[in-house]
């Protein structure tokens, strides 16, 4: 059986001069007592405006994707870091015990996803990794960007889950990544797609919990992200936002 999770304005609010729509994924299955998909916890999408400042914060003990869909944003944390993000260049922050970062964007506005993740184990080691594809999203395939540590990827994750991206054009159809053992959550970041008379648009979910999701069509220009998550995987609930 297939679960749809429509995006929700009512699950919107603002920040001054960003607005944030936050998404639990574990809502996708009714009837799922905690809000997280297994590890996988909250997935906030947001626009930022020109001029947005995050001023310098702290995460503890979450594994954070900042996933530049358009436009950039400057990054600087704890570290020593200063550096753009954008569709080209992404971030994974493992804050563990300690990690502090800023963003701002001085130069274009941002649509961007941040993506939380409950680690396998708390106090870690905070660190930072970022991923350079000078071509940014591919088209017509996935690109694996973050993995389980011991994975050959270039983004990894103190946690049992992959994630993919991929852009389609108008009529392209493509096969959803699958892993033994592993539930797929396939969102939708911009455009359309459709399988089976159903047609998920900007910022809906889909997932199985016992099949595996079939091929899908683009309807129009459509950026996808997919998460592949052991939901029995071992978690820890100390998260900064993830322990949510």
């Amino acid at each position: 059986m297939f679960n749809v999770l429509r995006a929700e304005p009512k699950s919107s609010f603002e920040y001054g001069p960003f607005k944030i729509r936050r998404m639990r994924p574990g809502r996708i299955f009714p009837g799922n007592a905690d809000n997280a998909l297994g590890p996988l916890s909250v997935i906030d999408h947001a626009n930022l405006n020109i001029g947005t400042m995050v001023s310098m914060h702290e995460h503890v003990n979450d594994e954070i994707l900042s996933y530049i869909w358009q436009g950039s944003m400057v990054h600087e944390d704890s570290s020593g870091n200063r550096t753009p993000l954008s569709p080209k260049k992404l971030m994974m922050m493992n804050a563990g015990n300690s990690f502090w970062h800023e963003e701002t964007t001085p130069l274009v506005p941002v649509e961007m996803l941040q993506i939380f993740i409950r680690p396998r184990e708390a106090n870690l080691p905070g660190r930072v990794q970022f991923m350079e594809r000078p071509n940014g999203i591919e088209t017509g395939v996935w690109t694996l960007l973050a993995a389980p540590e011991g994975e050959n990827t270039p983004l990894q994750i103190r946690q049992s889950v992959y994630i993919y991206d991929t852009r389609l054009e108008h009529n392209d159809k493509i096969e959803v990544p699958q892993h033994q053992g592993y539930v797929q959550y396939l969102y939708v970041m911009d455009g359309e797609i459709s399988f089976d008379k159903t047609v998920l648009y900007k910022g809906d979910a889909i997932s199985s919990s016992d099949i595996a999701l079939p091929e899908i069509e683009s309807t129009g220009n459509t950026t996808l992200l997919c998460f592949l998550v052991d939901i029995d995987a071992k978690a820890i609930m100390e998260g900064s936002i993830s322990g949510q």
